[in-house]
């Protein structure tokens, strides 16, 4: 596994304004050392205590939930990250709920495989693929606004992170923020395309 941070991630990372950060599904917490680096405190949730460990380290509060279990709730509450981090995982129950615990000025960065996956390998079950615009509808439905969108195919090495590698992957990625976000941050931003 990858300790290199997702090009889309770090892409929109500097948008976050200051405050906490949930990195969901955090893995061994790439994502939530990249975070931390640019100053914000973090939330790193995963069901995995040996992923949790390895993600564990200054500034990052680790929590061992599984909210895929039957019954499981959204254990956060409204409007309290400052930015959300998604990548490769999803779950579709949790998605209103997760957009729900964004800041009234927050930024949601989402990056996991699509619909068409299945071509390149696992994951192939439609229950964990994006259908095709999934993400667009999901902002749209939650009033977020979209600073940018993809969906197509990509090499499997920068979807994990990764410097090298030939397989590919269909990935659907989206940076959306919340109607307070001040446009003139998302378009002076400083981020590259």
């Amino acid at each position: 596994m990858s300790d290199m941070v997702s090009p889309w991630v770090q892409r929109f990372a500097p948008l976050i304004p200051n405050g906490e950060v949930l990195d969901l599904a955090c893995g061994s917490g790439r994502h939530s050392r990249h975070m931390t680096s640019l100053g914000h405190a973090v939330v790193a949730v995963d069901r995995d205590p040996e992923a949790l460990a390895a993600a564990a380290g200054p500034g990052i509060v680790t929590s061992d939930i599984d909210l895929e279990a039957d019954g499981a709730a959204w254990p956060f509450g409204p409007q309290r990250f400052a930015g959300i981090v998604v990548t490769n995982y999803l779950h579709r129950p949790l998605l209103a709920a997760l957009v729900g615990s964004l800041a009234p000025n927050g930024v949601l960065i989402y990056e996991t495989f699509a619909d068409g996956n299945a071509a390149f390998g696992k994951p192939s079950n439609p229950d964990f693929l994006l259908k095709a615009g999934e993400l667009l509808e999901l902002a749209r439905a939650q009033g977020l606004r979209v600073i940018a969108f993809e969906e197509g195919i990509v090499n499997k090495a920068e979807q994990a992170g990764e410097q090298s590698g030939s397989r590919q992957a269909m990935v659907q990625r989206i940076c959306a923020v919340q109607p307070e976000f001040p446009r003139e941050a998302a378009l002076l931003g400083g981020v590259e395309n």
